[in-house]
């Protein structure tokens, strides 16, 4: 991109979001407190979009200081009703911060884990006491059908996060059709480069990873064959300069655009998450971001590379196999306790030995027929977590608590971990090599931007520069 004035609003003309014309750039809404009113109202003080977590996010009490989460109930639905209505506080407190940051100005969205329990429950809470405050919500992991109807019953528009036109098909056939007036747009996330949760398919290899061009077309070809001409596209996942996407503006087979960026905003002034964090980001090198399996979700997600997550990949390497009774297969005792034998595969016995050898004595099994070794520290504090499960997904693989049913009916699985615990520690000045540290795959490109050698920009800073297309 030529950095002249004239080239700048030729490629940023602004567009209609949420009801007013602002520039087509947006903050990407993050997990537990990775963006919060201060940041969100920064973006949208510069005429921009800024969005803020709706998961967990901060209140204050008279003095304001953080009131940090607390659970004082015995049973698990208990905890969660509690969280859901510290949510309901939370959010609230944030978008009125981003109402006043803002001056007025630009948009004010919330994003949505669809996934969360009780997320439908805390959106009404919110909005019906937020009015004029915000603006949109974005809501992805998972399928969020009943989104397009919560929304517009407040007035307020909505912005389903899919990764495929299918998925937005589904959506618009079996709900969005029938709430077309605050239907926003639609977020397209490029689900191989985007940081934290990814919308892969079981379709998709996760190694295979597919330019996101043609499937924005296709996106496009099926929104105007709904009469979504109107309705703008929000490219999120991977952006860190318009420069990288000269192609996908004032493109007829497009249409109307505009660019999240979720990973860049991270190192700002206003960024909620801790100067450790910021400074790890600054040093990340290009393939330091991995795309694992590992949330209790099911879902993708991509999250630096520290001593949390090595730890869940080596324990996922070291699993075996097994059987609850010999046969020819398994045929190799295994001692899981004092008082239980199981039977492994006579060529997995050096990898379990090896294992126990090492300290990783505690033998846990799986859902799926195997067995993962821990040390007792690890399982000491595996059992702690899930005594303290506040039921924070609809449904969780490491606790197995199911929202709908109590519980999903399988065994909690001991590859996984708590993840309410890890974000909000990790955003609330934790231990940034013991948890996880969600990031999208273009976090290395901070080592060598200019704008980020002098020191941490502001958001009006970083706004700046990506209106210049760097």
């Amino acid at each position: 991109m030529v950095a002249t004035e004239d080239k700048k609003l030729k490629n940023l003309n602004p567009i209609i979001i949420s009801g007013k014309e602002v520039l087509p750039l947006i903050e990407g809404g993050k997990g537990i407190n990775g963006s919060d009113g201060r940041s969100s109202g920064a973006w949208a003080h510069e005429n921009c979009v800024g969005t803020f977590s709706g998961v967990s996010p901060d209140y204050y009490d008279e003095k304001g200081n953080v009131i940090f989460e607390r659970y004082f109930k015995k049973d698990r639905p208990s905890r969660h009703q509690e969280m859901v209505e510290q949510s309901i506080k939370g959010c609230l407190a944030q978008a009125q911060i981003a109402h006043e940051v803002s001056g007025g100005k630009g948009r004010i969205h919330i994003n949505m884990l669809w996934e969360l329990a009780g997320s439908q429950q805390i959106l009404n809470g919110v909005l019906e006491k937020a009015k004029g405050l915000i603006h949109g919500v974005t809501c992805g992991a998972g399928l969020p059908y009943n989104l397009g109807e919560l929304a517009s019953k407040f007035g307020v528009y909505y912005y389903p996060i899919i990764s495929s036109a299918r998925a937005f098909h589904v959506l618009w056939k079996r709900a969005y059709n029938k709430f077309v007036e605050y239907l926003g747009g639609v977020v397209y996330e490029d689900p191989w480069l985007a940081g934290g949760h990814n919308g892969l398919s079981n379709a998709e290899d996760p190694n295979q990873p597919q330019t996101p061009y043609m499937r924005i077309v296709e996106l496009r070809k099926l929104m105007n064959s709904l009469g979504l001409e109107e309705k703008p596209i929000i490219l999120a996942g991977g952006i860190w300069s318009l420069d990288d996407w000269q192609d996908y503006i004032d493109n007829p087979d497009i249409g109307k655009i505009a660019f999240q960026f979720g990973t860049r905003p991270m190192i700002t002034k206003e960024s909620p998450i801790s100067d450790a964090w910021k400074k790890l980001m600054l040093q990340v090198k290009k393939g330091d971001v991995i795309l694992q399996k590992f949330s209790p979700t099911g879902f993708f997600s991509s999250a630096i590379k520290n001593t949390f997550l090595s730890r869940l990949i080596e324990r996922k390497q070291g699993e075996v196999p097994f059987s609850h009774e010999a046969t020819e297969e398994f045929s190799q005792p295994l001692n899981m306790s004092e008082t239980k034998v199981i039977f492994i595969r006579p060529q997995d016995s050096e990898k379990a030995m090896n294992q126990i050898k090492a300290g990783f004595t505690e033998i846990k099994e799986t859902p799926d027929g195997t067995v993962v070794f821990l040390t007792p520290d690890e399982w000491v504090q595996m059992k702690e977590d899930r005594k303290n499960c506040v039921g924070c997904l609809s449904q969780c693989q490491f606790s197995s608590w199911s929202q709908a049913r109590g519980s999903t009916g399988r065994l909690p699985d001991p590859r996984s971990y708590c993840i309410h615990k890890t974000l909000y520690d990790v955003s609330h000045n934790g231990s940034i090599v013991d948890n996880l540290l969600f990031a999208g795959h273009q976090v290395y490109r901070f080592a060598t931007d200019p704008l980020y050698r002098n020191g941490i920009p502001s958001v009006k800073e970083l706004i700046e520069r990506i209106k210049s297309g760097k």
